[in-house]
């Protein structure tokens, strides 16, 4: 096929001997099987802003560390510079997500190395060697939905004990290799300490991934496992082989918004009289 043109240059300096075929093509990269060597794998180029469907990126970068202060400065003022920091930043999460989280014990991709906006990683596989189905491409018996969910409920764990959300875990970014699930596509992986939209985006994983399966076992949709697993890990007891329950007791109890309200009230009142009373000290 011919060589998609931000592959070439990888031709060139020997990176890749030749590309196999694309694997896929989605909102926000394009995927293609390629030959380095002796081994097989996978090149994620990724597509320019503009031609992406994917552009939400502010809810998704809150918390992520800028270390140069020009390039942050650009990036919060959306100057060209700063538009194409941002997109350098987009990529580079997740290379940063997929070294993170495989240290972690996580199951994803071995990444390999990125540049120009091309990420060269593993192929995942199924057990005679091609390309392995995403999650939505299997039909599960009861039990099997009932493993696979165990399954990435663990992942989802061990990812937060990294610091790591992912922000749009579904049946579409998790692969099936002969040793389970293998989780893919992190460029808006959530930095958990430092974004503010971390539980929302916890809860929609988990939710997502638990829809799936419960279409073949449906008592899942009785679990809680978003909140048990955001409760454990706010209280500092979440480990990466922390064994869940799926159950969570909510508080039911209608907010007192005019205690809350009283409570300010008389805070503001406090913070006035003692500034009056500095002010006639003074004096």
């Amino acid at each position: 096929m011919k060589t998609p043109k931000r592959i070439a240059p990888l031709i060139e300096d020997g990176l890749v001997d030749e590309v196999v075929y694309q694997l896929k093509s989605g909102k926000e990269a394009s995927v293609f099987v390629v030959r380095c060597g002796d081994e097989i794998r996978c090149a994620k180029v990724y597509k320019e802003a503009n031609k992406r469907g994917f552009k939400s990126h502010t809810q998704y970068q809150e918390g992520r560390k800028v270390r140069n202060s020009r390039r942050a400065r650009a990036m919060a003022k959306g100057s060209r510079f700063g538009r194409g920091e941002q997109e350098t930043d987009w990529q580079n999460a997740e290379v940063d997500a997929l070294y993170r989280l495989a240290a972690a014990g996580v199951r994803v991709p071995k990444p390999h190395l990125f540049i120009d906006g091309v990420l060269l990683m593993e192929l995942v596989t199924d057990g005679d060697g091609s390309a392995a189905p995403r999650l939505d491409d299997i039909m599960f018996t009861h039990a099997e939905a009932v493993e696979y969910h165990r399954n990435l409920m663990g992942q989802v764990v061990r990812m937060l004990c990294a610091g790591v959300i992912h922000g749009d875990l579904s049946e579409y970014n998790v692969l099936v290799d002969a040793n389970g699930p293998v989780i893919i596509d992190l460029p808006q992986a959530v930095d958990a300490a430092g974004n503010n939209n971390a539980f929302r985006m916890l809860v929609r994983d988990v939710d997502k991934i638990t829809a799936h399966f419960a279409r073949y076992a449906p008592e899942l949709m009785a679990t809680d496992y978003a909140h048990e697993i955001w409760a454990l890990y706010e209280n500092g007891e979440l480990h990466p082989d922390t064994r869940l329950t799926g159950e969570f007791q909510r508080d039911e109890r209608p907010a007192d918004v005019d205690g809350v309200l009283e409570g300010i009230e008389a805070a503001r009142e406090e913070a006035v009289l003692r500034q009056l009373q500095a002010d006639l000290e003074e004096h």
